[in-house]
């Protein structure tokens, strides 16, 4: 006897031999070969429904990806269990609606990048200037995406870059949803010096600042991260009214302030024009 463990619940099942080798089951290196076997053989499960089409029995699933007809039983009673597949009336099994809303969620996230970077490609037009769409990861700001600016000035962080939160704009806005005691812990333990020594690394300054730039809608930061560089960002919230990322223009730090109310109105409304095509600003 083996064991299937999904979603921290174990099921006993007989498994063939070649899905393991048994004596190690008691041992943390067979412990980890079961759970992972057991999760291929969940994925094999819904593949197989999907790539078919249609609801299949038990017996006909098992013999499709050639797994012990007791383990696609236990796997499949769990998965019913947890709304990942459905048994229809007359037994058969199909998939479930918790994997609709898996899907629904993956396309909104689609949907956004193809909105949020033709937006982007937009206000680098009407802005003359380079522009980013930022997200956060973790204790980082992470450039999602990237459109150059028509002229010679060159901004240093790309598509993938990532810095701690406190060294930019976007970063600040990204955080600026949180409770104000959630965002001081934060930077306390995110908050790092930036290359230029420019960047704040106080927690409740950066706090703070982080609050009153989300509730106006609009982060400026300059010199913070690389030396003679601003930058100009707006939070693209979602219907819970939650920062789920920035829209910004990168310039050089002079050029900024020469014409602020420019630029920021352009950044605002963009990050506006997002918000109402992904259906968020209805909120």
């Amino acid at each position: 006897m083996r064991c299937v463990e999904l979603d921290g619940k174990t099921s006993s099942a007989v498994y063939s031999e070649d899905e393991g080798v048994a004596s190690e089951a008691a041992h943390g290196k067979g412990a980890r070969r079961a759970r992972v076997s057991g999760i291929d053989r969940a994925l094999q499960v819904i593949d197989h429904l999907y790539e078919t089409g249609s609801p299949a029995g038990v017996y006909a699933i098992a013999k499709a990806v050639k797994a012990p007809l007791s383990t696609v039983y236990v796997i499949v009673d769990d998965l019913v269990e947890k709304n990942m597949l459905t048994r229809q009336t007359d037994g058969s099994i199909w998939l479930g609606a918790r994997l609709y809303h898996y899907g629904l969620a993956y396309a909104r996230s689609l949907d956004f990048m193809s909105i949020a970077t033709h937006e982007m490609h937009d206000l680098c037009r009407q802005a003359g200037e380079t522009v980013q769409v930022c997200g956060r990861d973790g204790d980082y700001m992470l450039v999602l995406a990237m459109a150059d600016g028509p002229s010679h000035f060159q901004v240093a962080s790309r598509v993938g870059t990532r810095v701690p939160l406190n060294w930019t704009a976007s970063g600040r806005l990204l955080v600026g949803h949180l409770p104000e005691q959630e965002r001081i812990e934060l930077f306390k333990r995110c908050a790092r010096s930036s290359p230029t020594g420019r960047a704040e690394i106080d927690p409740g300054t950066l706090s703070e600042a982080a609050g009153k730039a989300f509730e106006s809608r609009l982060s400026i930061q300059a010199g913070e991260s690389d030396y003679a560089v601003a930058c100009i960002a707006s939070p693209i919230c979602d219907r819970d009214g939650q920062c789920v990322a920035t829209i910004s223009i990168v310039l050089p730090e002079q050029k900024a302030f020469s014409d602020e109310n420019h630029y920021t109105a352009h950044v605002r409304s963009s990050a506006e024009r997002i918000e109402k095509l992904m259906g968020w600003r209805n909120r």
